[in-house]
């Protein structure tokens, strides 16, 4: 019905069938909304009762209501029918109206007071109904809080006290012979070599550099080698040096750098790196270095899971933006991460041992290599280690061989100190292998920084 005709009031019951006739007329008016009287009731029809709109429900949004009431007001809840067989002396029973349409009130009891018809609302979104409790308000995004994980030391505590007093690299004999070659040598020649090779080591980046560093077995030197190349970048270098282990098989790179406990991961890192991270937000999760550096390790001392290669990708490329070089001590090939730190690295570094079927091997890695689209062998060093005094295969015959394949070799001699395990003290390397890691050193970063 409309506005003007909401506002009527029914005569009293003194009208008989002429009131009925006026309900009716106003009924099938506000029902077509044409303005022409409403159909004549027939007998036996259901009567229904006139029912207020319902009350909107509790828990409903703003944008349900809108969504529904848009068009057309709000439905009523469905009317209950009467008796299909009406009283004797009872008025005639008006027709069963459509849907969403207002019923006849019953004869025998008074008239409730007309109601208007609920207007569409068409500020729903803006306009908050008072008795619908209001939404939330909207949160910022933060970052998923990752629990932290439990600290867990490198070593057993009894294994340190076992440990002993680790051993110089040169014997005492060697040390002094040295040291007398010293005071009838050319200085002038060292100075011009050391310098050289600073250079190669400082040189500038403008993006993170990544060495991958691995081999075709695990026990010939990897970890060593890695821990080796990332505190002589750092210590050359000015800006900060990474670590990282991307072996999960209980590798000892945490143990080579001094490392005397360890929380936080490569796997538990990945899904907490953020762009909006600032470097002391990213170094708060790694194991700073006692002599400088970081380091990122692969597990806690623990067999678990293997690293997936989306974690490792996902790592190596976000740290770029702090880090300017990256050392990653992968697994051994021919594994997926292995495969791919290779791949993706800006130099490689292949450790072989000086045996023959660990030479024949890694011959076969460069092969491989040579076969990438990347032309990987050009980025690559490989580094011929021995790890026994007592070597039988000559190391110049060993590095003639893999210097076929067109890569540069640099031989890391027999050491002491490395041969004994523990922790790495670089002043208690010998004289050779210093001079050896600090080549292999020049050799990576020189290549590291021509790839762009």
């Amino acid at each position: 019905m409309t506005q003007g005709q909401g506002e009527q009031r029914p005569p009293a019951h003194g009208g008989g069938d002429d009131w009925q006739r006026d309900v009716l007329r106003e009924l099938g008016d506000g029902a077509s909304g044409s303005g022409r009287p409403a159909a004549e009731p027939r007998r036996g029809e259901p009567t229904l009762r006139l029912v207020h709109p319902a009350s909107p429900r509790p828990g409903t949004t703003a944008e349900a209501d809108a969504g529904e009431g848009a068009s057309a007001p709000h439905e009523a809840s469905p009317p209950a029918a009467a008796p299909h067989d009406a009283p004797a002396g009872h008025a005639p029973q008006a027709p069963a109206p459509r849907a969403g349409t207002a019923a006849a009130p019953d004869p025998g009891r008074p008239a409730p007071p007309p109601t208007r018809p609920l207007a569409p609302r068409t500020d729903t979104a803006s306009t908050p109904d008072p008795g619908r409790p209001a939404p939330p308000a909207a949160r910022e995004p933060r970052l998923p809080a990752a629990p932290a994980p439990e600290s867990s030391p490198t070593l057993d505590p009894r294994l340190l006290l076992a440990l002993g007093s680790p051993l110089h690299g040169d014997s005492v004999s060697r040390r002094t012979g040295r040291a007398l070659r010293k005071l009838t040598s050319s200085v002038s020649q060292d100075v011009a070599e050391q310098t050289r090779i600073a250079r190669e080591l400082q040189q500038p980046v403008t993006t993170g550099r990544v060495v991958a560093v691995t081999s075709i077995r695990g026990g010939v030197g990897k970890s060593t080698v890695s821990a080796l190349l990332g505190r002589t970048l750092n210590h050359y270098r000015h800006d900060p040096v990474l670590t990282l282990e991307a072996d999960t098989a209980l590798g000892t790179l945490p143990v080579r750098m001094g490392a005397e406990a360890v929380r936080w991961t490569v796997a538990d890192l990945a899904p907490v790196l953020h762009p909006s991270m600032k470097l002391t937000d990213v170094t708060g999760y790694l194991v700073p270095v006692s002599d400088g550096g970081w380091l990122l390790p692969a597990s806690r001392g623990q067999v678990g899971p293997p690293l997936d290669m989306t974690a490792y990708r996902k790592v190596t490329l976000a740290l770029r933006r702090y880090f300017a070089v990256t050392v990653a001590d992968c697994e051994t090939l021919p594994g997926e991460v292995a495969r791919t730190a290779m791949d993706t690295a800006h130099a490689r570094v292949v450790v072989a041992p000086t045996t023959a079927e660990g030479v024949g091997a890694t011959r076969q890695v460069l092969d491989w290599l040579a076969r990438l689209p990347h032309s990987a062998l050009a980025t690559t060093v490989v580094a011929l280690v021995s790890n026994t005094p007592d070597t039988l295969l000559d190391d110049k015959t060993a590095a003639g061989h893999l210097k076929e394949a067109g890569v540069t070799v640099v031989t890391v001699p027999y050491d002491r100190h490395l041969a004994g395990g523990g922790p790495i003290r670089t002043d208690l390397l010998a004289h050779a292998t210093r001079q050896a890691v600090l080549r292999l050193a020049a050799e990576v970063m020189g290549r590291a920084v021509r790839v762009r």
